[in-house]
């Protein structure tokens, strides 16, 4: 993301789809018992909010009701801002509680591994719960039954999905229904790192013992290829290398790839983990003092923080023959391994240049 795209000022906080779910199946409760819809309708957040949430359309009819809420995620650029949460409420047997459903829209989770067991719509558990708790709300309001199915729809969620890692992570037919606040915070990318985590949790479910971590599809691509890597084992990290490292560190797996462009390499051999340009920039004189760890000439080494960016400097060693890719490698390989500890036995480094092509490599090397 260009830091260009960053409104300045303070920024506005949203609200996720398990929030607007949660809020439109208790609207659809009190419209299918009573008969009429409470608009606004606010719903109980896990922190102790109360938000209340404006219904874009109602409907109702003999065996239920549904309502629809427009979800506002603020000034994060979410791709399920604007897209209507369409949450339909209706009788279940006797007995059974809240059943889930997924609408037109919502996914269903066809791999183990993810918080909800295969087979199921792909609403998460906080949301379930904070459907549950607003359903309760609603239910000792209006004395209606506890036996609720819950049908979770967004239309056009196919076509977004899409933009989202839900194909990789085996959540077939549309979104997920998310939140564990139900807060977006702008720019926080916790829906990245929450794919990332849950890439890994496929991952170990399936019985891989390698995945591999790229900065970008470049990296990606050229890492499957290395390895012979079937999806499932790649993970999109992109800038949050330490949000992988760090939750492997919980959740092990024997062999990681940390793979990625010169220039992301050079971040993470500074000692950074977060690899976006809000986080710091490439600092041009560390380099310049890993090319004279490589053996380069005085010239060359007062040459590269006047250079234009690390990959210009890369091009010219590589001409020159001055490992320098090497040497970057082996200090993003310290990084990592600090930041994975017993997360993996064994941590590779791969560098690739912008065509995909390997450039270094710290082979398998045990960790600590």
């Amino acid at each position: 993301m260009d830091d260009e795209a960053i409104p300045s000022g303070e920024l506005k906080r949203g609200w996720t789809t398990g929030t607007c779910a949660a809020a439109g199946a208790k609207a659809a409760y009190v419209g299918w018992v009573t008969g009429e819809f409470p608009d606004p309708v606010d719903v109980l957040l896990p922190g102790g909010q109360r938000p209340a949430f404006a219904l874009a359309r109602t409907e109702r009819t003999a065996d239920g009701a549904s309502t629809g809420i427009v979800k506002d995620a603020g000034d994060d650029p979410d791709v399920t801002h604007g897209a209507l949460i369409w949450t339909t409420v209706g009788p279940a047997p006797l007995g059974s509680g809240v059943t889930f459903r997924a609408g037109p829209g919502v996914g269903t989770v066809t791999r183990p591994g993810l918080p909800v067991p295969p087979g199921e719509p792909a609403i998460n558990p906080m949301p379930r719960e904070m459907i549950r708790t607003a359903l309760a709300e609603a239910a000792a309001e209006t004395g209606g039954p506890r036996d609720v199915t819950v049908t979770v729809s967004i239309p056009g969620g196919e076509e977004i999905a899409r933009r989202t890692l839900n194909g990789r992570l085996g959540i077939v037919g549309g979104l997920s229904i998310l939140g564990t606040t139900g807060i977006v915070v702008p720019f926080s990318c916790a829906a990245w790192i929450h794919s990332i985590h849950r890439g890994i949790d496929v991952a170990r479910a399936s019985g891989l013992t390698h995945v591999a971590g790229a900065t970008g599809s470049t990296s990606e691509a050229a890492v499957q290829k290395l390895h012979a890597l079937p999806e499932v084992a790649l993970i999109e990290m992109g800038d949050f290398v330490g949000g992988m490292l760090k939750y492997l560190r919980r959740h092990p797996v024997p062999r990681v790839t940390v793979a990625g462009g010169f220039a992301k390499m050079v971040k993470l051999g500074q000692g950074m983990i977060d690899l976006h340009s809000r986080a710091g920039p490439i600092d041009m004189a560390w380099l310049a003092d890993r090319a004279a760890e490589a053996g380069a000439d005085e010239a060359f080494r007062a040459w590269v923080p006047t250079a234009n960016a690390a990959n210009e400097v890369l091009v010219e060693a590589l001409a020159r023959g001055i490992p320098l890719a090497d040497v970057v490698a082996r200090h993003a390989f310290r990084t990592a391994a600090e930041a994975v500890g017993g997360g993996a036995d064994e941590l590779e480094i791969a560098v690739f240049d912008r065509q995909g092509g390997l450039v270094s490599r710290v082979p398998f090397t045990k960790v600590g």
